[in-house]
């Protein structure tokens, strides 16, 4: 692996939004096909989706059993409520769940998709109301509350919709990496393009799965998101993680100035590019920084061959947050590629001139959305 200082002061090859259409057309990957880069993709989904699965178990709790609970501070123990949780807790010796929550909060203001349109709908606010009546019924806290504020409490089973919502979207990427990680130790994934196929057979194959959410009180279950609402993974939860993480995010406090005069954050949501395929890796590990959390975790899972790459580096494991980072980033290349052509409006190989020309013109507008990402970047890292 070039080492990490190396590969910052390396030059990258300026490529056309036309040569990466036609890269994608001719059944070439985004990122480069190389032992090394495949070895840093895999081993990296394969440590993402270890701490993934904690996050979306962790998810789905707090948005099915601390529902309107005001001051939820056990929220990260999955109810596991121990002296020994506590101490490790408090002692930081503990995943981060609060990446996770961050996340989900770029998603909600973000919005975007079919669950943001049905979370703004009046059949939203009627299916959360019972819920809502029968969890304040015997508080007066939240029954007084919800007299005087009466958009609150709907608007905060809003957001743990989005709990639910984004618990079950990592659910299935969690699965699909462990897949992924399987398969290559078995010697079936041997090139980058075979990580991007699975990613988007996976994600094909999981399109339709419905996105629901509902919660038990007293013994009786309220239906938030029913499946009668239409809401599915592919359309409603992957596309607007795409635009929402992978391509907008959010500016990172004392990396850009918020000082509406500086000028440095967009004024409009879309102009947005601080998404994980913008990001610089090299603020990782510095105060403030979400994705510092998310690397803290991801360190505790390394595969073997990972760790040998990265201790091969110039600096060895001591800038381990930044190099995974850099892994990360080229992995999330591949995850948006598959996404990509998983939604190609025709085959990729059609011989017929005019959907061709369709799936020329469809690959065109994402490539425009990423020729001023880290594309470039990551063809020599």
């Amino acid at each position: 692996m070039t080492p990490s200082s190396a590969r910052q002061t390396k030059l990258a090859p300026i490529y056309s939004a036309a040569d990466y259409v036609q890269r994608l057309l001719a059944g070439q990957t985004l990122l480069p096909n190389t032992p090394e880069n495949l070895k840093e993709v895999v081993g990296v989904l394969d440590t993402y989706g270890v701490v993934l699965d904690a996050y979306a178990i962790n998810l789905t709790y707090i948005a099915e059993h601390q529902f309107l609970v005001l001051f939820p501070i056990f929220k990260y123990f999955n109810g596991e409520i121990t002296p020994q949780k506590i101490a490790k807790h408090l002692w930081h010796d503990r995943i981060n769940y609060e990446y996770a929550e961050y996340v989900m909060r770029t998603m909600v203001w973000h919005g975007g998709g079919g669950l943001d349109d049905y979370l703004d709908s009046d059949e939203f606010w009627a299916s959360c109301s019972p819920a809502i009546q029968a969890r304040i019924r015997f508080n007066p806290l939240l029954l007084t509350l919800n007299r005087f504020f009466p958009d609150y409490l709907p608007e905060q089973v809003r957001q743990l919709a989005y709990y639910s919502g984004l618990g079950q979207f990592w659910r299935v990427m969690s699965d699909m990496f462990a897949k992924l990680a399987k398969q290559y130790r078995q010697g079936k994934i041997t090139a980058i393009a075979d990580v991007v196929e699975l990613i988007k057979a996976e994600l094909v194959a999981s399109a339709a799965r419905p996105i629901t959410y509902g919660v038990t009180i007293g013994g009786t279950r309220y239906d938030i998101i029913p499946e009668s609402a239409g809401l599915t993974f592919l359309s409603d939860t992957a596309v607007p993680y795409v635009e929402s993480i992978f391509i907008r995010g959010t500016p990172f406090f004392g990396t850009v100035s918020y000082n509406a005069q500086a000028h440095q954050v967009p004024i409009d949501q879309a102009q947005f590019g601080y998404g994980a395929l913008f990001a610089d890796p090299l603020p990782i590990g510095g105060a403030g920084i979400p994705p510092t959390l998310l690397m803290q975790d991801m360190r505790h899972y390394v595969p073997d061959y990972l760790q040998e790459m990265y201790q091969a580096s110039v600096r060895g494991q001591d800038d381990i947050r930044v190099q995974l980072c850099q892994s990360f980033q080229k992995s999330m290349f591949c995850v948006t590629e598959a996404a990509v052509r998983g939604m190609m409006p025709y085959p990729a190989d059609t011989d017929i001139p005019k959907e061709q020309a369709l799936n020329r013109d469809y690959l065109k507008a994402w490539v425009k959305r990423l020729v001023d990402s880290r594309l470039d970047v990551v063809q020599t890292d």
